[in-house]
């Protein structure tokens, strides 16, 4: 039996992931699987994970998240994530789980427009402010 897949959209030069759906241990494997490929093609300039349709993140998924974050940006894609409901964002928070290193953003609008101020439209990804702090990273 085949592993459910997460969707990887390609929109100017981004790739979304809209999560829409209950994450299992598996299908979060899978999705960090999917992305590094997606990643890999060279052609991205920015990474958006959308978890506006995620009702529960445990530690293992969470901590999965972020991995998925780090590992794009190692790759060359800056990345964010967006659309944490507040009932998952006070959990996480009561659980003592953080995403270091990982910008955050309220929703699919704002992540958009934090990597458009993250690499310059135009600019190759190693001329695009490498390295610069921004005020979003939680």
């Amino acid at each position: 039996m085949e592993t459910q897949r997460i969707p990887i959209v390609r929109l100017s030069g981004k790739l979304i992931v809209s999560i829409q759906t209950a994450l299992s241990d598996t299908v979060v494997d899978r999705l960090q699987q999917d992305v590094a490929a997606a990643c890999e093609k060279g052609d991205a300039r920015g990474l958006v994970v959308d978890l506006s349709g995620v009702d529960v993140l445990d530690s293992y998924i969470t901590r999965s998240i972020r991995d998925l974050a780090v590992m794009a940006r190692l790759m060359g894609v800056e990345t964010v994530v967006c659309g944490l409901r507040p009932a998952v964002a006070m959990t996480l928070v009561e659980m003592g789980m953080e995403l270091p290193g990982v910008r955050t953003a309220l929703n699919l609008d704002r992540a958009l427009a934090l990597l458009d101020t993250l690499q310059p439209e135009g600019l190759p990804h190693d001329l695009a402010g490498e390295g610069d702090e921004w005020e979003g990273e939680a």
